[in-house]
């Protein structure tokens, strides 16, 4: 089914023209919220000082974060990186939905971790263990 989303094709023209702010000011509120509210309730310790983008491919969105005393935090986006997790909108998707495991995209190639592996797959897996809320599927149903 997500196979074949594909964003339209002007935001896939205009995606790398946009700013990139904004999409780091998005996420940023989100995951912030999230733990505010005790829907994303973990450990995030080992990311202190650390640098993290969030490249969607066929928009050309990149988010680029870091998370600094305890919280996330928009980065400059041509800030270096300590990892990226590069991926289309249709397999991001699929990992919001539990649809596909991130090690097999991962091994299809379809996600990339760029950058310290070590740390990528450290959150990765932490990210992975964390169940979502009920109305969660909702959201991205």
């Amino acid at each position: 089914m997500f196979a074949e989303l594909r964003p339209p094709k002007f935001l896939a023209e205009i995606g790398p023209k946009l700013p990139q702010r904004p999409w780091s000011d998005v996420l940023c509120a989100s995951l912030e919220l999230a733990r505010f509210t005790k829907q994303l309730d973990a450990d995030f310790s080992f990311l202190e000082g650390r640098t993290l983008r969030i490249v969607i491919e066929d928009l050309g969105a990149r988010a680029t974060l870091r998370y600094v005393n305890g919280h996330f935090r928009p980065a400059p986006a041509d800030a270096e990186a300590d990892v990226s997790f590069r991926a289309a909108t249709a397999d991001y998707l699929k990992l919001l939905r539990r649809t596909e495991d991130p090690d097999t995209l991962f091994f299809q190639r379809k996600l990339r971790i760029e950058g310290d592996t070590e740390l990528g797959l450290t959150l990765k897996n932490l990210l992975d263990s964390i169940e979502p809320p009920a109305w969660f599927s909702k959201l991205v149903a």
